[in-house]
């Protein structure tokens, strides 16, 4: 379970990771969380955590939270655990409202489907 959503105070648990997270419109907040996390729980606790400074970004559910991390979104089971990140030092990943995700490679499969015309010629 998330361990806090307020600025660290003091030192953190060697099993705690810090994260901030940045919204659309560059506001951030910085959370905690337990490497056993999951982008689900992480989405779930900052919903019910809603921070006092994005009350005007609020979202009607938890369920259309996502995580970016370097680049990619994370799907629902991905714990921080499982992204091997430093505990301790903060990681800053992006939270975005949407309501579905690309399935994992697709972006491979859109680029195969878009190149399905043929590439021969005819000699006369």
């Amino acid at each position: 379970m998330p361990v806090s959503s307020k600025p660290s105070e003091g030192r953190l648990m060697p099993q705690q990771v810090p994260v901030r997270l940045i919204l659309v419109s560059g506001k951030t907040q910085d959370f905690t969380f337990s490497p056993n996390d999951s982008a689900t729980d992480i989405a779930k606790h900052v919903f019910d955590n809603w921070p006092a400074g994005w009350e005007d970004e609020k979202v009607s559910s938890s369920s259309i939270l996502r995580l970016i991390f370097q680049g990619r979104f994370l799907h629902g089971n991905v714990t921080l655990g499982a992204l091997k990140l430093p505990p301790g030092r903060t990681t800053v990943m992006h939270l975005v409202a949407r309501e579905t995700l690309p399935e994992p490679n697709s972006h491979g499969q859109r680029n195969r489907e878009k190149t399905t015309e043929s590439n021969c010629c005819l000699l006369l």
